[in-house]
């Protein structure tokens, strides 16, 4: 059987975490067996959907790299589709006209509540709907009265709901446009879609689903519903536990595969391993795998995989990343070292791009002032003396490499009985502006000898200034 995959979202927000993890789980799912994974965008709620959202979606799947085989295809292009369905259902008998006022509606919600009853509509209008004066009727599924749906949850395991606890759901509103459960079957059976793979919290919709497929004929999917993710503090995922924007955590300086690597893990294993490339991934992945409880987001397990990715990752690939997070700063790239050698020298420090890119400034752009406790500390009495030293000894230098700047370094520790923290962190302060960069050497390679000079200079005066 050749394997089809989608993921739906609704373009009322944009793509969160929870989202992008169905994502991932049916992407994986289509690649691993060689299927097509489709996207699909549910715009059928028109109050709330917009086109801001909808390019929230688009930009976090290709920042994601979750490249999609067809789509996206947008459900109100399909409006005609469905309204083609709708009059197949009506013309079985497996959908009718509901003339029930709003009114009437909410006195029987009302009533049920009362008795402790499910809140359900009563079929009133199901054998015999007569049109009203007034009332523009809806239209309902007529669902089985006997039975009973069983679904193989390829994460639940099996799942049986009777019928007569399922309500005749409306397909149709007053205005004629389709609702979600319509949408989505018709959606399903056309794009040939077999497994159906999102959040648990879709279980109940999945039984009414199935009958109405049932109705027009139509071959069943695999269904599988994952569980939700949970906040530190065991609620529903939300803001404050970091549910935000696929693209915040771009603006935050985390890799994409970092967080496809930390998403995979909410709730899928294979045995201890924690790292996986995007190829183990795919050839890993599973559905029976997944934990058929909730996973909590750990936003600290986040950070350290971030870190690893930013460590072992090629140098050339972070850079392209690092270069966004520059140009943040105002930062032309070309103006200075190359990203490569920036990343080189500071992914042991850096967990984020965005900590990578602060703390790189210095060698793209002078710096205003320098650290206070930098000064306090490493500007003491002498330190003029050690750096005027340092300029000399530097401004003689006809190869600028590390090797031999460290060499120089040494020397001049060895010369003035110091410590080298005595001279390289005088040094460090005066060309990074704080006491905190890459291996001194690294630092003045980097920088240059004009910078490094231009910045001795500027010390010897800053600290002469101060007495």
């Amino acid at each position: 059987m050749s394997i089809t995959t989608r993921f739906a979202p609704s373009p009322t927000g944009y793509l969160h975490i929870g989202g992008a993890r169905t994502a991932l789980f049916s992407w994986l799912y289509a690649r691993k067996h060689g299927g097509k994974f489709i996207l699909r965008i549910e715009d059928t709620d028109l109050e709330r959907s917009t086109q801001e959202s909808v390019n929230a979606i688009l930009e976090g799947m290709t920042w994601l790299g979750l490249e999609y085989d067809e789509g996206p295809f947008y459900q109100t292009q399909r409006f005609e589709r469905y309204k083609e369905i709708i009059q197949q259902l009506l013309a079985q008998g497996d959908a009718y006209y509901c003339y029930c006022s709003k009114d009437e509606l909410e006195q029987l919600r009302t009533e049920q509540m009362a008795n402790k009853q499910k809140p359900r509509y009563n079929g009133k209008c199901r054998d015999a709907g007569e049109p009203r004066q007034g009332v523009e009727p809806v239209i309902r599924f007529k669902n089985p009265l006997a039975g009973v749906v069983s679904i193989s949850d390829l994460v639940k395991g099996e799942i049986v709901v009777a019928n007569k606890e399922l309500d005749d759901l409306i397909i149709a509103r007053a205005d004629g446009t389709p609702t979600y459960n319509l949408t989505v079957v018709v959606d399903d059976m056309d794009m040939g879609v077999t497994h159906v793979i999102r959040g648990d919290d879709h279980i109940n919709n999945t039984p009414r689903q199935i009958n109405i497929l049932k109705a027009l004929d139509a071959k069943l999917p695999n269904y599988a519903h994952l569980p939700m993710i949970l906040g530190a503090d065991g609620t529903r995922l939300s803001k404050r536990h970091g549910a935000v924007s696929v693209m915040q955590y771009r603006d935050d300086g985390y890799l994409p595969e970092a967080l496809l690597n930390y998403l995979v893990r909410l709730g899928w294993a294979h045995g201890d391993q924690e790292i996986f490339s995007i190829h183990e991934m795919i050839e890993y992945f599973e559905l029976e795998d997944v934990n058929v409880s909730a996973s909590t987001f750990n936003p600290e397990k986040l950070l350290w995989l971030n870190h690893q990715y930013i460590m072992n990752s090629d140098p050339g690939y972070v850079a392209r990343h690092l270069s966004w997070h520059m140009g943040a700063h105002g930062i032309d790239p070309a103006q200075g070292p190359a990203l490569v050698d920036i990343v080189k020298a500071q992914r042991e420090r850096c967990k984020t791009l965005v900590e990578m890119a602060a703390a790189s400034i210095y060698f793209y752009k002078d710096f205003d002032s320098y650290d206070g406790k930098a000064v306090k500390k490493n500007f003491t009495e002498g330190s003029d003396d050690i750096l005027k030293q340092l300029y000399e000894k530097f401004a003689a230098v006809t190869k600028w490499k590390g090797d031999e700047l460290h060499r120089i370094v040494l020397n001049l520790a060895e010369t003035n009985g110091a410590s080298l923290g005595k001279v390289a962190q005088p040094l460090r302060v005066a060309v990074a502006g704080t006491s905190a960069s890459p291996a001194i050497d690294v630092t003045l390679a980097l920088l240059g000898k004009e910078k490094t000079l231009d910045r001795i200079q500027r010390a010897i005066n800053y600290i002469r200034s101060l007495n």
